[in-house]
């Protein structure tokens, strides 16, 4: 029993109501509790009588909380389960994302396994109709180390359990299959499993991390569980059930249903899967079932049961426009409408199961008829701010009353810190990492984690106090916070027809690997056609010297392919370098100028700043904490901080400067924050006065929204010093505004700021710290080069608590889209349409009026000034927009929480990049957002739109279009921080090469010496050295593995990458083994100064710079009769097999003697 359930033990109501619930009088009724204090209240009856419970909210924001609260309460007992409602994509052709789905059958699967106390779901789940618990069970199948089961069985199992086939597993609901290996991602687990089998047994399971694709631990057993609600066993049974449909079909409308049924056939006959089964639900299950049907013997809670009423029947009535509008359209027709119960079935079950109601405030009647009503003595409690002086007034009278207190902190960090807060302020205070068994008296408890209210019960003498923050979400994040770090992993999207650049030969065309036999001996060659149709045929072992050209992404652009053995490349790559280089010294001589100014040095954090931190509502990413310790170091600095601020919209940037902005007022100085637009101005304005709530600090705004009246007194304000932050556009910099003590400049999207304004800025204020904003990421490997010229803090962790955008792929039909957006202002929201071509875009808007003739219709696109946006945005804030009709001008827009559906047109013409940034436009809210990528079926797609459109609806399920979407992002801010004439060196060589060029630059001017070897090595021996089609199918695959091995530098390298491959391959044949000891020498021979390695007959041939005596005495020596040197225009050393010895074993033996000489040599020289 936590201690949480025995605060309630004794008190009269609590004892009342478990009363009525262990005598069975009920349906029954409680009145006087809010929010927290009913999870509270469920938590310790389901406690006290050992049963689970099913608890119906009006909505999914408050049934996510409930669970979220019920997870607070219980510790580590048993969890709190959501369970989201899904959305029907009636349309076969329709792409969607099912991240919803696959929560709803994670919640399932743990009901099934008595995992769980509370299933906290809303009324519009609560009605909709699943997959049977029988069906679930049968189909979920469990493997352990004794079942025998051959391949083919277990992708069979995976396929009829809803699974699709990839090449590699990245999100749940995949299957991928290499060998005797099938990794797949059950949508109950938190990491996806891997299966070896060795014949027909079960060799090994493990879990493996999906972005690494190793093992990071081994099981006994995995079930598989069904990966969709709607399941058949096989395409045939779903034809035939379609079939017999069909021909039992009759009456208004059947003729058009049976077309588009006929059409559904069709595409099972070609083998082409359907997008979507959800209209077949009554063909699957005879009897489908709803949430209820799997909580058979659990207690039924009503929370808000007037609400809950409204929600439901309008839930109803809205589902029955849909499939009204879907007969007329002969999607679906009778016998294919049944979705979910209707509210007079759900009163029934109340019925049936003895509901019981809590609500806050009494109501006249309840929906069923009650035998009794309990009302509560509660009193509800503020959130607490983070403030401590306002703790401390809270805590004295309840302790001074002798009551129990307790305190909810957010983090752990926040917790533990406030603990000891609270004793320096002579109250006692104890930190509990987790619950303790019983709350103490006369100390207050101070816990980590956040419930959605506090609450005080009077006669039972408790105070619980929450801080809002870090209240965890129902549903934990199964992946892994992608890096931008992953993105460039350029090899593996590499496929035929692609741009790549070889370090030595320059940009080509890559055409695929080509097995060749030399020698009788099979090698793979990776091929690559130049100018005037030439060939380069590159050893897959120089895999390291090519990678895949990337640059700004246009369809229409050709390349210029260089020449084979022509001196363009190298000439290119001078240039190149030599730009690079006298901009790393411009860099270089601007810090050590900046270096020497003198600057304000801050003083250290105080008790006020930790304070600020604490009321930031968030749990704080590692990266937004490392920023800030960074930023903060440099404003301790004695010069003038320059810092620049990288990361993606929405990764925590402002609260980042916020931190900053503190630092500087409580030092006694200002601080301007500068932004390129009046409507992100007051936006921004408007967070600071949110988070500056309770300080003694006086904001402002200087903008076109302030009257000129206004504009006067903030002037003279600044300059008195009476304004401690202000937040403006270029007037800022306007020549009549003068501050009285500046101590941080903070401009934000810095890449939409001119040049001249940027350097006015600082003329004005040479020795004012300064932070800089900037919404496109920077790659990694761009702050590495740059380290040391500027300064750079990159933030490349999402946050935690963004829920999934439901998207959806589809053709373009107007009706299908007014459909959307009529759903979406129904719920009160608002909706971004974006046509992305200004001639067109009023007639677009008018078309949408026809539609939706109520709607207020506003259109934004880039030929509009700045004036006119600022109020097309603002009326969208305010709300008196319902639908936004705009160009791509919303990737640079602010944040409208109430928008949530997002319709592109042509989605296909947009770049991963852009859709990824306006996607992160939606579902900014506690409200799940919507988004239609459509296309134009009738136009014929480029190869380009195609595979565009491929990734993203990919993309839209499993999140691995991200990290092309951040490479493409990254492109585009390396772009900006480098500005135009380096963007174009960019172009010109391709992003890895100019990278690699830049760095050598920057390490060039500051007087390091590189780290390379003078050559690279070139082996052509005699040996099996390939991996073969059978080991590894796919070529990125394929591709990426040879990149890997080309990449070994020592013995760990070749040891890790062979446990890689056993990991996710199996075995590796002997042709493999040859690559990775291949790989190993090569390496070795480059440090010794050979620069080729081949073989004629049994001898091999070691080419060298330059002949060196002493080293080859030692050969000499140890391998008699074996050496022979040859010293003309290209000396080499001859090197015998001996009898019965392998080539790569005779280079072995010989490398390793060249090695100890060399060592010997070193050691003698120290």
């Amino acid at each position: 029993m936590s201690c949480y359930s025995k605060l309630l033990k004794n008190c009269t109501e609590y004892k009342d109501v478990l009363r009525y619930l262990e005598t069975g009088l009920a349906p029954s009724g409680v009145t006087g509790l809010p929010s927290a204090p009913k999870a509270h209240l469920i938590h310790s009856l389901c406690e006290d009588l050992s049963r689970g419970a099913v608890v119906v909210l009006p909505d999914e924001a408050s049934a996510r909380k409930f669970a979220s609260d019920i997870n607070e309460f219980c510790g580590l007992g048993k969890k709190a389960f959501f369970y989201p409602a899904r959305d029907y994509s009636f349309n076969s052709s329709q792409g969607q994302s099912r991240e919803y789905e696959q929560i709803r059958l994670k919640t399932l699967c743990n009901i099934l396994s008595g995992e769980y106390s509370v299933i906290a779901c809303s009324a519009e789940s609560a009605l909709q109709l699943t997959i049977p618990p029988e069906e679930l069970k049968k189909r979920t199948f469990k493997i352990d180390l004794s079942t025998e089961i051959s391949a083919e069985e277990l992708l069979n199992t995976l396929t009829c359990a809803g699974f699709k086939r990839s090449e590699t597993v990245e999100g749940p609901g995949q299957f991928a299959h290499r060998g005797g290996i099938i990794d797949f991602f059950p949508p109950d687990s938190q990491e996806p499993v891997r299966i070896e089998l060795w014949g027909d047994s079960v060799d090994t399971i493990s879990v493996f991390d999906p972005s690494t694709q190793r093992r990071t631990d081994t099981l006994d057993f995995c079930e598989i569980t069904p990966a969709t609600e709607i399941v058949f066993d096989s395409d045939d049974e779903l034809k035939e059930k379609i079939e017999n449909f069909i021909n039992n079909l009759s009456g208004k409308g059947s003729r058009k249903a049976k077309e588009t049924l006929n059409k559904d056939i069709e595409m099972i006959n070609s083998n082409i899967k359907l997008s979507s089964v959800d209209k077949y639900l009554s063909l699957a299950y005879e009897k489908p079932a709803c949430i209820f049907d799997y909580c058979k013997d659990d207690l039924l809670f009503i929370c808000e049961s007037g609400a809950v009423k409204d929600k439901a029947e309008n839930t109803a009535k809205l589902l029955n426009q849909e499939i009204k509008a879907q007969f007329e359209n002969g999607i679906l027709a009778k016998g294919l409408d049944r979705f979910a119960l209707n509210f007079s079935e759900l009163l029934n079950i109340y019925e049936k199961r003895k509901a019981f109601y809590i609500d806050t405030f009494p109501r006249g009647t309840f929906d069923t008829p009650v035998k009794t009503l309990t009302a509560f003595n509660v009193q509800q409690t503020p959130l607490w701010n983070g403030s401590l002086e306002v703790l401390m007034d809270d805590l004295r009278p309840a302790l001074s009353r002798g009551e129990k207190c307790i305190v909810t902190a957010g983090t752990e960090k926040s917790a533990a810190s406030l603990a000891e807060a609270l004793e320096t302020e002579d109250i006692k205070a104890m930190y509990f990492p987790v619950l303790p068994a019983e709350f103490p008296k006369n100390i207050v408890a101070i816990l980590p984690g956040g419930i959605s209210g506090g609450f005080r019960y009077p006669n039972e003498n408790f105070t619980l106090i929450s801080y809002g923050k870090g209240a965890r979400t129902g549903t934990s994040k199964r992946r892994k916070n992608y890096k931008a770090a992953d993105a460039v992993q350029s090899l593996e999207e590499l496929s035929r027809g692609d741009y790549v650049v070889h370090a030595v030969h320059g940009i080509g065309i890559f055409e695929g690997i080509k097995k060749l036999e030399v020698s009788g001996v099979t090698k793979d060659f990776i091929m690559i056609r130049y100018q005037k149709g030439d060939a380069l045929y590159v050893p897959v072992t120089q895999l390291d010297l090519v990678s895949k050209y990337i640059g700004p992404k246009d369809d229409t652009k050709t390349l210029k392919l260089s020449r084979l053995g022509g001196k363009d490349w190298e000439k290119l790559k001078a240039k190149v370098k030599t730009s690079a280089k006298s901009m790393a010294k411009e860099l270089i001589a601007l810090y050590s100028r900046r270096l020497k100014l003198p600057g304000y040095s801050f003083s250290p954090d105080i008790d006020m700043q930790s304070d600020f931190e604490r009321r930031f509502e968030y749990e704080e990413t590692d990266d937004q904490l490392r920023s800030i310790n960074e930023i903060k170091r440099d404003m301790e600095k004695p010069h003038p901080m320059d810092r620049l601020l990288c990361g993606d919209v929405g990764f925590g940037k402002t609260e980042v400067a916020l931190r900053a902005a503190f630092k500087c007022i409580a030092d006694g100085k200002q601080c301007a924050i500068l932004v390129p637009t009046t409507i992100l101005a007051l936006q921004h304005y408007n967070t600071i006065v949110r988070r500056f709530e309770g300080f003694p600090i006086e904001a402002e705004m200087l903008s076109r929204f302030r009257s000129p009246k206004e504009q006067t007194r903030i002037i003279k304000a600044l300059k008195r010093g009476s304004i401690d932050i202000i937040v403006g556009t270029h007037r800022l910099i306007s020549k009549d505004i003068v501050f009285k003590d500046l101590g941080l400049i903070i401009v934000d999207e810095e890449q939409r700021f001119g040049v001249g304004q940027k350097e006015r800025l600082k003329e004005l204020y040479p020795t004012v710290d300064c932070l800089t904003l900037s919404a496109t990421p920077i790659p990694r490997t761009m702050n590495m080069a740059m380290s040391g010229i500027r300064d750079m803090s990159v933030i490349e962790e999402a946050p935690q608590d963004r829920f999934p955008v439901q998207t959806y792929v589809l053709e373009h039909d107007w009706g299908v889209l007014a459909e959307a957006m009529e759903k979406e202002l129904r719920r009160g929201g608002q909706v971004y349409y974006l046509h992305n071509k200004v001639e067109t875009i009023d007639r677009t808007a008018a078309k949408i009026r026809e539609f939706l003739p109520d709607a207020n219709i506003g259109v934004a696109h880039g030929k509009m000034s700045e004036d006119e946006l600022s109020d097309v945005w603002r009326d969208l804030l305010d709300g008196a927009i319902d639908i936004l009709v705009c160009t791509t001008i919303i990737e640079t827009g602010v944040d409208v929480p109430n928008a949530n559906t997002l319709i592109i047109e042509n989605a296909n013409h947009l770049g991963l990049a852009q859709l990824h940034q306006i996607r992160g436009r939606v579902g900014r809210s506690a409200r799940r957002g919507f988004a239609y990528l459509t296309f134009n079926r009738n136009k014929e797609l480029s190869e380009i739109a195609t595979k565009r459109l491929t990734a993203i609806r990919e993309y839209t399920e499993f999140g691995s279009g991200f990290k092309i979407a951040m490479r493409d992002l990254e492109i585009r801010g390396a772009g900006n921080l480098l500005g135009s004439e380096q963007h174009g060196h960019m172009e010109a060589v391709g992003y890895d090469m100019y990278m690699k060029l830049l760095s050598e630059a920057v390490s060039e001017e500051k007087g390091e010496t590189l780290k390379t070897s003078s050559k690279e090595c070139l082996i052509d021996i005699r040996i099996d050295a390939h991996i073969p089609e059978n080991y590894i199918e796919s070529l990125p695959q394929r591709l990426a593995i040879y990149k890997r091995i080309a990449d070994i530098k020592t013995d760990e390298d070749a040891s890790d990458v062979l446990d890689e491959l056993i990991d996710r391959f199996g075995e590796p044949p002997a042709g493999v083994e040859g690559l990775v000891k291949v790989a190993l020498l090569r390496n070795t021979a480059a440090n010794l100064g050979i620069y080729e390695i081949g073989q004629n007959n049994n001898s091999l041939l070691l080419y060298v710079e330059k002949v060196d005596m002493t080293k080859v005495a030692v050969l000499v020596r140890a391998m008699r009769g074996r050496i022979l040197v040859s010293t003309g225009p290209k000396p080499y050393i001859t090197v015998k097999k001996a009898s019965g010895q392998s080539p790569l074993d005779t280079l072995k033996e010989a490398l390793d003697l060249l090695k100890q000489a060399q060592d010997n040599e070193k050691s003698e020289e120290n």
